[in-house]
């Protein structure tokens, strides 16, 4: 079954062209590496909810977005293997910088998940 990892970001509303740029070169060195899926979706209709939500998550202000993305693997050995050449690819390093990221890196969650259910 397949292995995923999932983030949850906040992006300026004003940055999201900038973001999108950084997110299409990252996805296109990801799928280069093996990565079998690269998605970055911006939030449409979430509300902040009593106890949790998305917006509570990344603790997201009036300006900001909610980004959720994912990347596909066919085992967590082979995420292993793709993050590791997308972590050494030069490619990658100008854009890790986090003082010029276009979005708030600390209010950035993430985790790999097992496959539980495919259909």
């Amino acid at each position: 079954m397949a292995y995923v990892d999932g983030y949850v970001l906040p992006v300026p509303k004003r940055n999201i062209e900038q973001y999108r740029e950084m997110a299409t070169k990252a996805g296109t060195i990801w799928r280069e590496h093996g990565a079998l899926e690269y998605r970055e979706c911006v939030a449409d209709d979430v509300k902040s909810g009593e106890l949790t939500s998305f917006p509570q998550a990344v603790n997201l202000k009036d300006d900001e977005l909610v980004v959720f993305s994912y990347i596909v693997y066919e085992s967590r050995a082979h995420r292993d293997e793709v993050n590791a050449k997308v972590m050494s690819d030069p490619r990658l390093a100008d854009m890790m910088d986090p003082k010029t990221l276009p979005f708030d890196g600390k209010r950035m969650f993430w985790g790999g998940f097992e496959t539980l259910v495919s259909v």
